[in-house]
Parts: structure tokens; sequence; C-alpha cells
């Protein structure tokens, strides 16, 4: 079973494993030797990268399940289903990632790690609604209803991704300070990034973009592999009943 297994390991998925891999490292390996310490928030501004690099990442996949969405609808094909599927999966994880590692450099800038702010609650609501996503997905029994569900879902679910890396920027009283540009009111708290660390941010983003794909590529396939055990077992059950009754 062992070497079966290795045989349908694509080489393509094994070389963009390394690669991933490797570049994780470099990213770590910028974040803490190359990019300069921040003046007033010291170490913990350090999270940023892997805060941004990784929501980022996991906005990608919400997008990329619209359009694996929009293609289920057209076609009814499964492979969009399970792409998308995993797309939302690997997506949730990686906003996961920044949505901790926000809340412990929140913890050390606000003094809590946590706040009613537009910014982080539009990226709560952002949270649940794709978490609602899996679950709901899981509590509908026939398969092409449960798809095309899922399909509409992941469609409408997409508008509080765009407010919370867009919209929200038009919110004039929100504490989470803005990567790239002003914030709306004041501008305070925004990030002075100099160029060693618009480099690392650069990388980081980057890196966690190839993560995504990497993390994408092994739970489609998983999905498939498990489809096809499926479909093997109901083929065996069906070669069996058949065998009885004769």
């Amino acid at each position: 079973m062992e070497t079966t297994f290795r045989k349908q390991w694509p080489t393509g998925l094994t070389v963009l494993t390394v690669i991933a891999g490797a570049m994780l490292a470099a990213s770590l390996a910028m974040i803490f030797l190359y990019a300069p310490m921040e003046q007033n928030m010291g170490w913990v501004q350090r999270i940023f990268y892997t805060h941004v690099g990784s929501a980022w990442a996991g906005a990608v996949g919400f997008v990329v399940a619209v359009v694996m969405a929009v293609l289920y609808l057209a076609t009814r094909s499964r492979l969009w289903d399970v792409i998308g599927h995993a797309s939302v999966e690997v997506g949730l994880a990686l906003v996961t990632v920044g949505l901790v590692g926000g809340m412990v450099w929140g913890n050390q800038v606000w003094g809590v790690p946590w706040t009613w702010d537009p910014k982080l609650t539009s990226f709560a609501v952002m949270w649940l609604s794709y978490a609602a996503y899996l679950m709901l997905r899981e509590g509908i029994e026939d398969p092409e209803r449960r798809q095309r569900f899922a399909a509409v879902y992941a469609i409408v679910a997409v508008a509080t991704v765009l407010f919370t890396y867009l919209g929200v920027r038009l919110v004039e009283t929100t504490l989470h300070p803005h990567v790239i540009g002003p914030s709306a009111a004041t501008g305070e708290g925004d990030f002075g990034l100099s160029t060693r660390m618009v480099q690392t941010l650069i990388f980081a983003v980057v890196t966690w973009t190839v993560i995504y794909a990497t993390l994408l590529w092994h739970r489609s396939r998983l999905r498939l592999l498990r489809d096809s055990v499926d479909q093997a077992r109901a083929n065996l059950i069906g070669g069996r009943s058949l065998a009885a009754g004769d």
C-alpha cells in the first residue's frame, strides 16, 4: 500500500511542497534576522509579517472558492466543488493564523487581545461566515443539493471578504493600522516601514500564497482520493449484494 501511495503522489506536488517549506524557512529568517527591530513595538512587531501574509493568503482562498463556485454552477463538475471546498478549508485555516497573530499583537500594543473595532468585528463576521459554510455543508446529505448550496453560499459570503479587506478602509473610527496608505481618520498607528521591512513583508505575502497553493493541492487531492475510495466501496458492496441475490 505504501508503494502504491508513493506512485500516486504527483511530482509537481512534491516540488511545490519543498519550495513552500524552503520559502517559509527563508521568510522566518528574514523576519527575525533581516528586518530591523521596530523602535516602539519591539519584537512583537515581527508578528506583523506573518499576520498580514496569512490573512492575505486566506482571502485569496475565499476568492478562489468563488471562482470554483461559478465554474461548478456552470458545469456541475465535481472537481470544481472539491477545489472550492478545499479552498475554503485552507483559507479558513490561514485567516485563523492571522487572527491569532493579530490578537497576540493587540494584547501587547493595545493591552487587550480583542476589541470590537470595526476592522476586527468585520474579520470575526468573515471568519464565522466561512466556519458556518463548513458546518452547514456537512449537514446536507444529498450530494447534489449540498454542492449547489455550497456554491451559492461561497458567492454570497465573499461580500464579507470584500468589506473586511476593502470596505472597512472607509470607516473613520477604526483603531486597526493600515499596512498601505493612511487610515481613514487620522492615520495614527499606521506602520512606518523601512526598505527591509517592505521587502520582508512582500516575501512573507508571496510565501503564504505559495503555502496556500500547496495546501490546496494537498487537500483537493485527499478529497478526490476519498471519492475514489467511496466509489470503490460502493461498487464492492453492490457486487456482494448482486452475488447474494443470485
